[in-house]
């Protein structure tokens, strides 16, 4: 688990000429230091480079810009919505897109031809998967995107993800100062709480906005990101991700296809799961608190008259949160749930490929090591959530739905996935022989023992109503009258 949630803590490494660039900055009066303590927050002007969220903004303060400048740090203080500022995010992300990724590659629009051959690459992956999974087609519409068109589709859903979180860790800020420090702090608390949105705001802006420049699809860090029924690719990030591997192109991309369609096709008929997953990471933002003691430390010594000791209390991170055990415990259960998600894929694409693909072990294995070197998709999701997926977690997975596949066959296998409690847990994991071997409720006799129970229930029901009609005035019908008796015993 990361240790910084959201980036609190300590700010990030600095270039080599840091202090240097930081002193500079700091003479003169031009550009200021880090007011809050949040990671990057440096005031216009000052050190920080790349890391100064103002940078994304303003670009590169020309006197030209100045005006626009200062009128959006005005919006950006005057914020007073939710606990992330989402059109800074949003801005923020599509500047981060327009700039390019390190290797000097732009975005671009997607033509018709990269759009049919999505098109063409989802349809044949559907077709192969039905051959090895009893989950029907989750996509119902494959589409190419664009980066910029990748960040428009998937904010919606990073703001379901991260809105809980944020939201807890705002509260947490605010509600840990005493009241005699809130009204001291009043002004600043208010600010903050602007600040607070404008720093969520851009951190998510540029971690989602790089993930753009990476993701080949909306299902890279095994949450469904796009819209309900879509399976989507992104032409120009594959061919950044089949460059260097000596496979066709073609191939990329219908291996890719492959684990996309798959994806979609378990949270299309896995009705309970997404709730699951992000069920968990509430459950994570629920047990977020932070440190009283370290803050009464800091705060019994602060002098009321000094607001720039408060400032650099702020800055000192005295409001980092905590780790809690009922946060252990919810990025427990999203950790092995998406090490189960992306072990079902892995399994059920490898199965597909391996007939087909000349290339399904190779690329199997570079989505593997791309897994075990923590990924862009893992430390965006570690930075933004708090959570890093351990791969070992993912290759357990994948070899214990293998040998189920192999015990079971491909209906018992996908059986599990009926609901949560049928899942295997962490310690299966670990012992995943064990799991798959272990003696299952056979569901359909349960199935048919219920069946029956009711059965006999109604009629005992007809055969009481027999019985009293043989006593009263009706009862024509007497060969209900032995029913109704047998059904009045005990």
């Amino acid at each position: 688990m990361s240790d910084t949630p959201f980036g609190f803590g300590l700010p990030p490494e600095e270039p080599e000429n840091g202090d240097e660039g930081k002193k500079k900055g700091n003479q003169g009066g031009q550009g200021g230091p880090n007011p809050f303590g949040f990671p990057g927050m440096g005031l216009p002007g000052g050190a920080g480079g790349a890391d100064n969220p103002f940078a994304a903004m303003f670009g590169s303060m020309n006197p030209n810009d100045l005006g626009a400048a200062f009128q959006q740090l005005g919006q950006m203080l005057s914020y007073e919505g939710g606990p992330v500022n989402w059109d800074m995010a949003k801005d923020i992300a599509r500047q981060t897109v327009a700039q390019g990724t390190a290797d000097g590659v732009k975005d671009a629009s997607v033509g018709s031809a990269e759009k049919s051959a999505v098109e063409e690459a989802v349809r044949l992956a559907d077709h192969w998967l039905d051959g090895v999974t009893s989950l029907p087609s989750g996509a119902i519409t494959a589409v190419a995107w664009s980066r910029a068109e990748w960040v428009e589709a998937t904010l919606p859903v990073w703001k379901e993800l991260v809105d809980p979180v944020a939201e807890r860790v705002g509260a947490a800020m605010g509600g840990v100062l005493p009241e005699e420090m809130q009204a001291m702090a009043g002004p600043l608390l208010g600010m903050m709480r602007s600040m607070g949105g404008a720093m969520f705001g851009q951190q998510i802006g540029q971690a989602v906005g790089t993930l753009a420049g990476e993701v080949v699809g909306s299902t890279d860090i095994g949450l469904p990101l796009g819209p309900a029924g879509k399976a989507a690719l992104l032409p120009l990030n594959i061919e950044g991700f089949g460059k260097d591997l000596g496979v066709p192109a073609e191939e990329v991309r219908l291996y890719l296809a492959l684990r996309e369609a798959a994806h979609a096709r378990l949270f299309a008929h896995v009705p309970w799961l997404r709730s699951h997953l992000f069920g968990a990471v509430e459950g994570y933002a629920r047990g977020i608190k932070v440190d009283t003691s370290k803050l009464e430390d800091v705060v019994g010594q602060l002098d009321p008259s000094n607001p720039e000791q408060l400032q650099e209390a702020l800055q000192g991170g005295m409001f980092q949160p905590q780790d809690t055990p009922e946060q252990k415990a919810a990025l427990a259960r999203l950790e092995t749930a998406l090490a189960l998600v992306e072990g079902w894929v892995d399994a059920v694409v490898h199965e597909a490929a391996k007939p087909r693909l000349t290339s399904a072990d190779a690329m199997r294995e570079t989505m593997r090591r791309r897994r075990a070197s923590g990924g862009p998709a893992e430390q965006t999701f570690a930075t933004l959530v708090g959570l890093e997926l351990r791969p070992r977690r993912l290759r357990d997975a994948s070899r214990l739905w293998a040998s189920l596949t192999d015990a079971r066959g491909v209906d018992g296998r996908d059986g599990l996935w009926e609901h949560p409690d049928m899942l295997p847990t962490a310690s299966d994991l670990d012992d995943p022989d064990g799991f798959v071997h272990r003696e299952q409720l056979d569901f359909s006799e349960i199935d048919k023992m219920l069946g029956e129970a009711a059965q006999k229930r109604e009629r005992g029901e007809q055969g009481s109503e027999g019985e009293a009609g043989s006593d009263g005035s009706d009862g024509s019908d007497g060969s209900d009258g032995s029913d109704g008796e047998g059904g009045t015993k005990k």
